[in-house]
């Protein structure tokens, strides 16, 4: 089989803080009124994307990932590394924390971390998001979270459409009430929960927290934002990450070349619409579409009047 440009079709997860912005914005056909998360590129085994167009249709993204390693490069059985998702906060996110590789095979033998990145899509005014701590060693650390200190502990940092946050593994965040995100990360849903604003889940029970992993894997001292263009060339913003993954903003107004790198990229297309032209075939796309491009497909064109983040991975990932 001939490889080509995958349209996946995202899987939608309620949450306690989502809402209907989801469905508002990118008319995608999903019913409740706290749809919190859509995972659009995904081989994660508690949600998996599947492939909307060509001979593939039907099939996850995991099994083709397994089946099909040429077209990504592959010749090992290393797991898909990222994960690609839209983020409605419709109320505040719990305070939290992601382990990173290290840690997350000692405390869940998982064979990755959580270093995760936001792109703001949209933001209601005034609103923030918490990013790192004032914490200076960890015995002040687990002082203040132990007595509830979370006014004094926590950093808050306004947001508005258009901003990038990076945060590695082992950073305090969450998103505030209001923010909406793009969030590219690596393939884990291990997450440490630190406060809940004292929230009760459906049952009316507490949510659970997860302290003691927490305060194992957080970095003391927080590591500063970094949130601001790393270059720009023309239609292509991009943005300050390290080594997991490499993210860029597209404004295109008529067409643009894409060079492939790595074993594939990511192509979330936030508005607008057009078409991908590859190997003589064309590929329409609109507002709310989330494409996968295998690496073995060297050169791409798009044509039209869009906006999009594409994500990038290394041919190797890296291990801690």
């Amino acid at each position: 089989m001939q490889p080509y440009p995958l349209l996946l079709q995202p899987q939608f997860k309620e949450r306690i803080w989502g809402g209907t912005w989801l469905r508002e914005t990118f008319g995608y056909p999903v019913q409740g009124e706290a749809i919190g998360e859509c995972w659009a590129i995904s081989a994660h085994p508690q949600g998996t994307s599947h492939v909307a167009n060509g001979p593939l249709q039907g099939q996850s993204l995991a099994d083709v990932w397994r089946r099909y390693p040429e077209w990504f490069h592959q010749t090992g059985e290393a797991p898909f590394p990222i994960l690609v998702k839209l983020i409605d906060a419709a109320d505040d996110l719990s305070v939290q924390v992601h382990p990173d590789d290290h840690w997350a095979r000692i405390l869940e033998g998982e064979p990755m971390g959580k270093t995760e990145c936001w792109y703001v899509v949209d933001a209601e005014p005034g609103a923030s998001i918490v990013y790192g701590h004032t914490a200076q060693t960890a015995d002040e650390l687990a002082e203040m979270v132990h007595h509830g200190q979370w006014e004094k502990l926590l950093k808050r940092i306004p947001v508005a459409k258009g901003d990038f946050f990076y945060v590695p593994a082992g950073t305090i965040h969450a998103l505030g009430k209001g923010v909406r995100v793009l969030e590219v990360q690596q393939s884990s849903d291990t997450t440490y929960r630190l406060y809940d604003y004292d929230r009760r889940d459906k049952n009316g029970k507490p949510r659970e927290l997860h302290l003691e992993k927490a305060l194992q894997v957080i970095r003391v001292p927080s590591p500063e934002p970094s949130h601001q263009p790393l270059r720009k060339n023309g239609p292509v913003t991009a943005f300050p990450t390290e080594s997991y993954f490499q993210v860029e903003r597209w404004n295109v107004d008529r067409d643009m070349s894409v060079v492939a790198r790595g074993p594939f990229y990511t192509v979330s297309i936030l508005d607008g619409e057009g078409e991908l032209h590859v190997n003589g075939l064309s590929y329409p796309f609109r507002k709310g579409d989330h494409w996968l491009i295998p690496g073995v497909l060297a050169i791409q064109r798009f044509y039209g009047t869009f906006e999009a983040v594409a994500a990038f991975v290394p041919q190797e990932t890296p291990t801690l």
